[in-house]
């Protein structure tokens, strides 16, 4: 168990599972796309550790750029995104896949693909190392999933409890798997 502020958090995922998972989605992606290019898009600040590790494994050709949203605070959603930093990169007629760290209500990745298809983009795909999908409200599911989890918080591996516990290789969750916790 580890303590974040004032919450206490139990082990969840191991790194070496996160690993596991993330050469399988390497895998899938590198087949799906062969003999094409990808503009990856990672969802900071959460995406960075699950970006940095999938990237290395991506055999085809590639770039990759940065997005930045904010949707939590706390524990809990805001149920709004504000786009903090926008994409620099032209995206018309590219392959698209947006990284994710956690794909929850989707209100993130909606508004991420609202702005994404204005482009013209040639395809947008989701990969996300975690997925809720008793949370999940959106339009827009993802196409590559890790993990499928349960409603519950979570931290490690990128993701945070106000901006603590990013730097976590395992993921660890709410103690008592009570997310109001």
């Amino acid at each position: 168990m580890i303590q974040i502020l004032d919450k206490t958090f139990e082990t969840y995922i191991s790194p070496e599972k996160i690993q596991e998972e993330i050469n399988n989605l390497a895998q899938k992606i590198n087949q799906d796309y062969a003999g094409k290019e990808v503009l990856f898009i990672a969802v900071l600040n959460g995406s960075f550790m699950f970006a940095s590790d999938i990237f290395k494994k991506i055999t085809i050709p590639c770039e990759i750029s940065f997005v930045k949203v904010s949707s939590y605070k706390g524990t809990q959603t805001t149920g709004r995104v504000d786009e903090l930093i926008g994409l620099n990169t032209d995206i018309t007629d590219k392959h698209i896949v947006i990284l994710e760290d956690i794909v929850d209500t989707g209100i993130t990745i909606d508004k991420i693909f609202t702005l994404l298809r204005a482009h013209q983009p040639s395809s947008v795909k989701i990969a996300t190392l975690l997925y809720k999908p008793d949370a999940f409200k959106g339009k827009n599911e993802p196409h590559y999933v890790g993990f499928t989890i349960p409603n519950v918080f979570v931290v490690g591996f990128g993701l945070d409890y106000n901006e603590k516990g990013r730097n976590l290789e395992a993921i660890y969750q709410l103690k008592g798997n009570d997310p109001a916790q």
